[in-house]
């Protein structure tokens, strides 16, 4: 069967999971990771996409973002692994493949899904066990949206100003969603919607981006349709 293409829907966000191949490492050096975050802000002006949020594991990565058209994000993603992966083979020495097929993604509803999806990330190296705190974790947008590391890159989306009046009230509550962490119903809502494709958000939400495109965006269920009376 036919791969679909992939969803792409312009101004809503995204979110992007991207493994090396075989799961290998594809961050060896802190250079490596400066590396990948300026081709990531330099290609995210460049098609005009919005970076809400990030993490950058050893093997992995994720992104949270809004294209500004149907077309930015696949011309953005493709930019951002090939530039890369031109770095890390010069530097590493590495021939081959570096990445594991094509990036995985979805649409996120925003007000129902984005703030879970951005925990979601923010606690990647909490679940991996690399660190207690996601404050810990120097790579990813965390400390950016607590105010303790600033991440030019990033553009936060519009539902973090309902978070409160001020810098200060915005920043504690982001801390205290992200502590409390996310049920383990949105964690799997959230990976395999990624890794499916199918967008994520309720029945208004996916009526109103199957209007927008040709390529079914929700799994359809089992057996026949029903018959009419």
């Amino acid at each position: 069967m036919a791969r679909q293409p992939r969803l792409s829907v312009a101004g809503y966000p995204h979110h992007i999971i991207q493994r090396g191949n075989n799961r290998q490492v594809i961050f060896h050096t802190d250079e490596d990771r400066k590396a990948y975050l300026a081709w990531l802000a330099e290609y995210a002006q460049k098609f005009d996409v919005a970076i809400h949020a990030f993490v950058l594991m050893d093997n992995h990565t994720h992104l949270l973002l809004t294209p500004s058209t149907e077309q930015a994000l696949s011309g953005f993603m493709q930019s951002l692994a090939q530039r890369y992966t031109q770095s890390y083979n010069y530097f590493h020495k590495h021939t081959g493949t570096l990445w594991e097929g094509r990036y995985k993604s979805t649409v996120v509803q925003s007000d129902r899904y984005l703030l879970a999806c951005m925990a979601y990330i923010d606690l990647n190296p909490v679940r991996a066990g690399m660190v207690t705190d996601p404050a810990n974790y120097a790579w990813s947008t965390h400390r950016h949206y607590i105010g303790q590391q600033l991440q030019p890159l990033v553009t936060a989306h519009k539902l973090m100003w309902t978070l409160g009046n001020t810098p200060f009230s915005r920043e504690r509550a982001y801390r205290e969603l992200v502590l409390a962490g996310i049920s383990q119903d949105q964690q799997k809502l959230l990976t395999e919607s990624a890794f499916k494709g199918w967008a994520l958000g309720d029945e208004s939400f996916t009526a109103e981006i199957q209007a927008s495109t040709p390529r079914r965006v929700i799994k359809q269920n089992a057996g026949r349709p029903a018959r009419g009376n």
